[in-house]
């Protein structure tokens, strides 16, 4: 029988399971429901009774985990939520066979405890817990939970999601970006970007990681988002951030722990003319790019690179991974990105916000020492799509939909770790 403590706290912190917006400016609600991650998380739980659900800060971690059916939610940043869970058996016990959401799982002294224990004596209780970065990214997670989770990996808003927000304007979406409240927002809110910032540093940052220089750290990022998209070299960022190329090396591997950073590493099969070691690295969202680059209204000549991050992030939503490639050989030809899964033809793609902009150059190029990859342009206007040859090589021009269906035929699926 639950203890009539135990039940007061479930009663405060059981929220509702529709998560409702507030539109300032509209002054009213809206509630959302974000169906293409439901799915994720719902088919996640039929193989793993522990989900790990990540990403960056005000991507909508609560709000999906709130309009999921029939869960119990628990905010581990309140006291008496980690005071009810000092023992996580006797706290598990109560929850047996129920449907758990444990956000904010960091908070906890020993977080991965509680889910080894889930896991391991509870597996007919579904825990989703909630947390900024990778499992393993911290010292306070003191066991990865190797093969006894499924990891889902919340990016910035993919295409599904724009509808179900009520705005399927894609400028504003590259404008504003993919964290809800951001694009949500009727005028650019530069203002909000920077506390975004500085919550980063505060909560993730300095509880996870312990990272001195703040200045610095933060000047790094910046210069990420204002160069994303283009090749890495340490050495390029030490002398601006005033740190050594060893302390950039590991900023920038905190970042792609917390999702802040996308690094992209070159596709090769070492041959002697291609780029095998330097990554292109991408900041997580548009609208960070965007501020950091002072833009305020997007020009033509903007989009196309907003464009390839925007078709990054759905490849990344729907794979789960980085596993995407670039590909750049030593002449300066180059393939936006480079899908190569295992056995299945390789696909290489160009990402272009208009049909017009496409130059076959770096296709071609890649095709010729490829030649059995499919070549595919993604491009925003590519409806409906159509193929034309160039020098004998026919190149699909298609829709984000479409490239994605040849990415991943059977479906989106999370990741099992």
């Amino acid at each position: 029988m639950r203890s009539i403590k135990f039940d007061r706290l479930l009663k405060f912190t059981k929220r509702r399971q529709t998560c409702v917006w507030f539109y300032q400016t509209l002054n009213c609600r809206r509630m959302v429901k974000r169906e293409f991650w439901v799915h994720q998380i719902e088919a996640a739980w039929k193989r793993k009774s522990v989900i790990w659900l990540r990403g960056v800060r005000r991507v909508g971690k609560t709000c999906l985990a709130q309009t999921l059916e029939r869960v119990e939610y628990f905010d581990c940043e309140l006291p008496r939520v980690r005071r009810a869970m000092e023992d996580p058996e006797a706290f598990l016990a109560k929850l047996r066979g129920k449907r758990v959401v444990l956000d904010e799982i960091h908070r906890l002294p020993n977080p991965s405890e509680m889910l080894k224990i889930a896991a391991d004596y509870f597996p007919e209780t579904r825990v989703l817990a909630t947390g900024s970065s990778t499992l393993g990214a911290s010292a306070r997670f003191r066991d990865t939970l190797a093969g006894r989770k499924a990891d889902v990996w919340l990016t910035p808003m993919v295409e599904a999601d724009l509808a179900a927000f009520g705005n399927t304007n894609l400028e504003h979406r590259l404008l504003h970006g993919g964290l809800p409240p951001f694009f949500l927002a009727n005028e650019l809110p530069e203002k909000d970007f920077q506390d975004w910032l500085d919550a980063y540093w505060a909560k993730d940052i300095q509880e996870l990681f312990r990272l001195e220089r703040r200045a610095s750290f933060q000047r790094f990022v910046e210069l990420l988002m204002i160069q994303s998209g283009g090749m890495f070299e340490a050495t390029r960022f030490a002398a601006p951030c005033e740190v050594s190329r060893s302390t950039i090396t590991n900023y920038l591997a905190v970042l792609e722990a917390t999702g802040v950073a996308l690094v992209i590493r070159p596709f090769s099969s070492r041959r002697s003319r291609e780029v095998i070691a330097a990554p292109k690295v991408y900041g997580f969202d548009t609208g960070f790019v965007c501020v950091c680059r002072g833009w305020t209204h997007l020009r033509r000549e903007d989009l196309g690179r907003l464009w390839e991050h925007y078709v990054l992030n759905e490849i990344i939503a729907h794979t789960q991974s980085t596993a995407i490639r670039y590909w750049r050989d030593k002449f300066g030809h180059e393939v936006d990105f480079v899908w190569a899964p295992g056995a299945r033809p390789k696909l290489a793609l160009e990402c272009k916000w208009s049909v017009g902009d496409f130059d076959p150059s770096g296709l071609l190029a890649f095709a010729r020492s490829y030649p059995e990859a499919e070549l595919l342009v993604v491009a925003a206007d590519a409806r409906p799509g159509f193929t034309k040859t160039y020098q004998g090589k026919t190149v699909a021009f298609v829709s984000l939909a479409e490239a994605i269906s040849r990415i991943l035929p059977s479906g989106p699926a999370a990741s099992d770790q």
